[in-house]
């Protein structure tokens, strides 16, 4: 058993649940991805005091799978939707929608796009206008992911991720998650920026030092920073995750 120091807040939160005879609400299937550059940094942002979730936390991009992530791509490079689905113990079209909500999402709060014109290649640079325009309508709802791809020629790079764990938000939260972790290359050629909306902050890191106790965080951030550092470089981080199961679900109680 690995022990953490709750925030107060948190704390407090998960006594009156107790206290109350609290019943779980049913957590929502999502998606993160922990972005890594050379020599080893990890990337994070601080979500907004307003969020009704992790609200002035430190996490990786990520978020909820949207219905409309588990369209058919036309194009999909890496391991198939199926090798996924038996990969993370899903049914094959849940875990088409958790691998592309996972690009999506670190698309939408990073700027960072796991997608290229074949198998083989990744696209450059993304933050021109028109990429900008593109990755706010998703944010939007206004378009898919699947349609986003299709309209721009790209295939949905599934090679790049490596899933690493799963955690599933406590039951004492009233909004929980199903979340699944990835590991990702920052692919050449391509930056983070500051995109705004649901963070205020963003900074890379060395995993020893992100998680030293400088930036507030929930439990599966701290731990998986802990994790990588133990791991030691971003080669050894990739290596080590084919001899992980990234479906034995973490529950913190």
């Amino acid at each position: 058993m690995v022990e953490f120091r709750l925030p107060p807040g948190l704390a407090e939160q998960a006594r009156q649940f107790a206290a109350a005879g609290g019943v779980p609400v049913e957590p929502r299937l999502a998606s993160t991805v922990v972005l890594m550059r050379p020599p080893f940094e990890v990337y994070l942002l601080r979500r907004v005091p307003t969020m009704a979730f992790a609200a002035s936390m430190y996490v990786f991009p990520g978020g909820g799978v949207d219905p409309r992530d588990a369209a058919v791509l036309p194009d999909w490079a890496g391991p198939t939707p199926a090798q996924w689905a038996q990969r993370l113990r899903l049914e094959e079209s849940v875990a088409r929608s958790v691998v592309c909500a996972a690009v999506r999402e670190v698309f939408e709060e990073s700027g960072v796009l796991l997608a290229g014109a074949d198998a083989d290649t990744v696209v450059g640079d993304v933050s021109g206008a028109d990429w900008e325009r593109a990755r706010l309508a998703l944010i939007a709802r206004e378009t898919g992911f699947a349609e986003f791809l299709a309209g721009n020629g790209l295939v949905l790079r599934s090679d790049l991720l490596q899933p690493w764990s799963r955690w599933i938000t406590p039951e004492f939260e009233p909004r929980r998650f199903d979340t699944y972790f990835f590991l990702a290359a920052l692919p050449e050629g391509q930056v983070t920026r500051d995109v705004g909306g649901e963070a205020d902050d963003t900074v890379w890191c060395a995993p020893a030092e992100a998680a030293d106790g400088r930036f507030t965080m929930l439990p599966p951030t701290t731990h998986t920073l802990r994790e990588l550092a133990a791991a030691g470089s971003i080669e050894a981080a990739l290596a080590a995750a084919p001899d992980r199961d990234p479906a034995d679900a973490i529950r913190p109680v």
